[in-house]
């Protein structure tokens, strides 16, 4: 207990003095050179440097999840690229991914890798579901793991009502000019006013994507990746579930968020089933959807990610928006009661387990 209360004393300092933002970190060292170095090296030790390791930032620190330890909590985010042909990751992504590795973040991601052709944002989007994108990708990895000290997360998801679209350089978001295929999402309703609408999946479609999950989760855990997530945000096929405002299913599926998480929990625990025990699994969420009460607010974002805490994940990796074109994103300056960190530590969900990716206040992908 005396343990448990000093290591919340040293955390509450340190929050008390830069939650405002306006005394950062280094701010710090110039305020109080020696407070912040104890304070480094406590942080060090907690994450389990050893006791004679250069004092160092804490973003320089190890962490761990599971089995998986990294050397540094620097994280190179999921970067769409465009670049596959057929599914397959080529050349281009061998060197994007092998050069992030070399640069020496502990953790790259991959951009997001789809479970079936119909599950692509693009006709560029790289996927898991054929021989050959599993060779290509455990060239990657395997060239990763034998020239760098860097880890590789495989992010996997579907497309939903946002698929059969151009390439980023094209026209973002707008269908394929030919040969657009089928789309499906929790309900019927088209992403925007130009997108094809999408069939609202039925309970066959949905065991038949969720084995596709599954059949692209075993084939990362061949291809030898460190860990993988599980893509839940930004009105993709899983994301569309959750939102209110894309799902108005009036079957065991939609209506409350209970319901409304039964799908996305279903998926995350059969590719779970199939993950190795010792390799950590993350999902990534949309925190809000810009909409104030007519979407995911920060507050049910706290709920979203302990049910997923509950099923087993490692890491609730935060991002938002992306839901719905009728958004209306706060500045980077907003209040910080919209965005769920404070409230998820005060509710009781561990905050070591919450990563915030960005706030979305411009369409991108990834």
């Amino acid at each position: 207990m005396l343990s448990a209360t000093l290591v919340w004393i040293r955390y509450s300092n340190y929050s008390l003095l830069t939650r405002s933002q306006r005394i950062s970190h280094e701010n710090l060292r110039l305020r109080d050179p020696n407070w912040l170095k104890s304070a480094e090296k406590w942080f060090q030790e907690k994450a389990g440097a050893p006791n004679d390791a250069p004092v160092r930032p804490p973003m320089f620190a190890p962490y761990q999840l599971r089995d998986m330890q990294l050397k540094n909590r620097i994280v190179v985010s999921p970067m769409a690229q465009y670049k596959a042909v057929e599914g397959c990751p080529t050349d281009w992504h061998l060197i994007h991914y092998g050069e992030r590795a070399k640069g020496g973040a502990g953790l790259v991601y991959t951009e997001m890798t789809c479970v079936s052709p119909k599950g692509r944002i693009t006709p560029g989007c790289p996927g898991l579901y054929a021989p050959e994108h599993e060779a290509a990708w455990a060239r990657l990895v395997d060239f990763i793991h034998q020239e760098t000290d860097a880890k590789i997360c495989c992010q996997i998801g579907h497309s939903g009502r946002k698929g059969s679209t151009q390439v980023g350089w094209e026209t973002m978001d707008a269908p394929l000019p030919a040969w657009n295929w089928d789309l499906v999402s929790a309900s019927a309703i088209a992403w925007s006013p130009q997108n094809d609408t999408p069939r609202e999946i039925n309970r066959s479609e949905m065991d038949q994507i969720k084995a596709e999950f599954v059949s692209a989760t075993e084939m990362a855990a061949r291809c030898g990746f460190d860990m993988i997530e599980l893509h839940a945000a930004h009105g993709y096929l899983i994301s569309s579930f959750i939102s209110p405002k894309s799902n108005i299913r009036t079957d065991s599926y939609g209506g409350s968020l209970e319901n409304r998480m039964r799908y996305p929990l279903e998926v995350f625990a059969a590719m779970r089933e199939v993950w190795p025990t010792e390799k950590p699994m993350s999902v990534r969420i949309s925190a809000t959807d810009w909409l104030g009460d007519e979407g995911v607010t920060p507050e049910e974002a706290v709920d979203i990610a302990r049910a997923f805490s509950e099923a087993g994940v490692d890491i609730v990796d935060v991002s938002a928006g992306q839901t719905r074109l009728r958004a209306s994103p706060f500045t980077v300056a907003c209040s910080r009661r919209r965005f769920p960190t404070e409230s998820a530590m005060t509710r009781g969900l561990p905050p070591w387990r919450l990563a915030i990716s960005m706030r979305r206040t411009m369409p991108t992908r990834s």
